[in-house]
């Protein structure tokens, strides 16, 4: 089995001590309303069944709630892309940063969760102060049909379909790379966002081959900026 290029020991040469500079004042921050409204309204377009929601990137190495099912799930006609540019989190203003999101056209292999039995609009509004924080973004969340190995079903998917300010979409791997081996904000790094969510999905049999290639190239790069090191002999964490 190969082992990841991107480890554990390269990715800590990227993190720094970054402040959170706080909310882009640029975007309309969601209220409380706008959070219970929109969670209602998702909650209205949901089946009858349990609440499902896909993964395919943080969500499934730190979900942030409680699932009793997990199992993999692939959603046509998406892809996993490090589109979304953020001064922010895992970025900064003098090193922007770049999250991911799904971008139309191909397949997106990840995981869904089946949440515990509950009122589902308490449900979602918790998903969704925890993915958004602005007007801006309601329109990537969305519930997408997804097929497993029981048939086909509705999960809820955030992030997908970004479009406009905020976003650089069809961008070579190799300026992702650049800038994941770069960046850093007050949560973390871009390289520690890559490292898990590539380490997770193997974790789950899934290896996207664009990801694949990305940790390369990230691992390449971080290289580069310190004169080499570590050794390519050193063990993966993988």
């Amino acid at each position: 089995m190969l082992r990841m290029s991107l480890t554990s020991e390269l990715v800590a040469l990227c993190h720094r001590e970054e402040a959170d500079p706080g909310p882009d004042g640029s975007w309309t921050q969601l209220n409380d309303e706008d959070f219970q409204t929109l969670a209602s309204r998702l909650s209205s377009e949901a089946d009858a069944g349990p609440l499902w929601v896909f993964a395919y990137g943080a969500l499934i190495w730190k979900p942030a709630f409680e699932s009793v099912e997990q199992q993999r799930a692939t959603a046509f006609g998406w892809h996993q892309s490090f589109c979304l540019d953020i001064a922010r989190w895992r970025g900064s203003a003098a090193q922007p940063g770049l999250m991911m999101a799904l971008e139309r056209g191909g397949r997106c292999d990840g995981v869904i969760y089946r949440l515990p039995e509950g009122e589902k609009p308490l449900q979602i509004e918790k998903l969704l102060r925890r993915e958004i924080d602005d007007h801006e973004s309601v329109g990537s969340v969305r519930w997408l049909p997804v097929r497993t190995a029981q048939g086909t079903l509705w999960a809820l998917g955030f992030w997908v379909g970004v479009t406009g300010r905020g976003t650089s979409l069809i961008q070579p791997l190799e300026n992702v790379a650049r800038v994941l081996a770069r960046a850093c904000g007050h949560v973390g790094s871009g390289a520690e966002y890559l490292y898990n969510t590539v380490h997770h999905l193997e974790a789950f049999g899934i290896r996207d081959r664009n990801l694949w290639r990305l940790q390369e190239l990230v691992a390449h790069e971080i290289r580069s900026i310190h004169g080499g090191a570590p050794d390519l002999d050193l063990p993966s964490a993988q």
